[in-house]
């Protein structure tokens, strides 16, 4: 899948994987699903772009 098109099918994605994982999502759930999913395939391509060096690990503790 290619985050950068336009052409996803959101909704198919969605529809998809709510059948996968057993979900029955209302017209409004899966409407307010659709739009975080188009926002996260927006803002994918920045996240994608940004290298990190091999030797970066996770960190083991979260600390704000």
């Amino acid at each position: 899948m290619n985050v950068e098109s336009d052409n996803t099918d959101v909704s198919a994605i969605v529809d998809a994987m709510a059948r996968v994982l057993g979900l029955e999502l209302d017209a409004e759930s899966r409407t307010a699903v659709i739009l975080h999913l188009q926002i996260a395939f927006r803002m994918a391509p920045a996240f994608m772009s940004f290298r990190l060096p091999d030797d970066y690990e996770p960190a083991t503790v979260y600390t704000p």
